[in-house]
């Protein structure tokens, strides 16, 4: 049985449909249905329950985005660094082998041209590296809280997007504004990332820390294209001049875009489609 924690939020319910899909015995908590969060109440249900592999989806994102974090400092703190400590805590008491959802927001800008962040590069957009989101801030601790974790993935989300209708959907967000950033950054399509990261547990690739996002790097400005011509929208978006100036003018913490290397997982024999492809592909299927 597969037990995935947080599994009311956005990409909890996408594990949970996934393997349901797949008839593959599952279980989906919340916080309301089990107060994981708290040590004793989570390893007694371990214990109790037994499953083969837990899939820790829970967390602070912010809503409707990162600027609700700067004024949700102590929910964000537990969510994103506390929370996953006292995880690790149970089910290295039960052997309990396990995956944590993450984020590639920990960095910034690429480490040099045509190359991306690997799993052994040090975040360079955290607490200890500012300035930074207090969202990003908090998820580079939740990593440092998992250094070492016995039978741990550690899987890096950045940016999801499917074909689905959802404020959490980076194509629909980019639908709701006249006016945008223009920014270089990884993609990770939704439901190949839920399917990758299962098949880490399923292929019994080696534990650690991987970058799950799919192969390549787009524009904001390549992304809108894509939209105009997949007929989604007629509408002329215009774009900030500068990142300061959006700052100035819509945003209020700073704001990671990076570029990661996905080859680990990919070498380990988990593939995963280029990101054109996957941005493509869902763009088609909202227009239909």
């Amino acid at each position: 049985m597969i037990a995935i924690l947080g599994a009311t939020g956005y990409v909890g319910s996408h594990y949970l449909s996934y393997l349901r899909t797949r008839g593959i015995a599952c279980e989906g908590l919340s916080r309301a249905e089990l107060d994981y969060a708290d040590f004793s109440t989570f390893l007694g249900w371990l214990k109790d329950r037994r499953p083969d592999f837990v899939i820790n989806a829970a967390g602070y994102t912010g809503k409707p985005n990162v600027d609700a974090c700067e004024l949700n400092k102590a929910e964000c703190l537990f969510g994103n660094a506390v929370l996953p400590g006292r995880i690790r805590q149970a089910c290295e008491e039960t052997k309990t082998p396990w995956g944590h959802v993450s984020s590639g927001c920990v960095y910034q800008g690429r480490p040099a041209p045509d190359l991306g962040w690997t799993e052994d590069d040090q975040p360079n957009f955290s607490f200890r590296s500012p300035p930074c989101s207090f969202y990003s801030g908090t998820k580079a601790l939740g990593e440092e809280m998992l250094t070492g974790a016995a039978n741990c993935y550690v899987w890096r989300l950045r940016v999801p997007f499917n074909h689905e209708d959802s404020n959490r959907n980076y194509l629909t967000k980019l639908l709701q504004y006249d006016r945008l950033l223009d920014v270089e950054n990884s993609l990770s399509h939704l439901d190949d990332y839920v399917a990758a990261t299962f098949a880490c547990w399923e292929k019994q690739i080696p534990f650690g820390l991987y970058n799950v996002v799919n192969p390549g790097a787009v524009t904001t400005r390549q992304v809108v294209e894509w939209i105009k011509e997949a007929g989604l929208t007629a509408k002329e978006f215009s774009f900030f001049e500068s990142e300061r100036e959006f700052m100035q003018e819509a945003g209020r913490t700073p704001r990671s875009s990076c570029v990661l290397d996905s080859s680990k997982i990919i070498d380990a024999g988990v593939p995963l489609r280029p990101v054109e492809e996957a941005c493509r592909d869902s763009l088609r299927r909202m227009a239909n």
